[in-house]
């Protein structure tokens, strides 16, 4: 079976869904960065309160992951937030 081009490049990006907003994505990271540091929270500190690696923390603020949806969760608890407050629209 064949494989459009389309469909080989999503799937470098993403292979399980192909989906990558890069801008929503980015703004995600960016809204996490600074709630972080409205708390007064480092990386670590983050990274601790919601049970995952500093280095996933920092891959999440730079826009290089596309995170899951558990980890969102573990964020806002940590944060103390609701979802709505992380989510940035892409403007189109």
């Amino acid at each position: 079976m064949a494989v459009s081009p389309l469909t080989a490049t999503l799937t470098i990006f993403c292979p399980v869904i192909g989906i990558w907003d890069e801008a929503a994505i980015k703004g995600f990271g960016n809204s996490i960065r600074q709630k972080r540091m409205q708390c007064g929270f480092s990386q670590e500190e983050l990274a601790y309160r919601c049970q995952i690696y500093a280095r996933q923390i920092g891959r999440i603020k730079r826009g290089e992951i596309n995170t899951s949806i558990s980890t969102v969760f573990s964020l806002v608890r940590a944060l103390n937030l609701e979802v709505a407050n992380l989510l940035v629209l892409p403007t189109l």
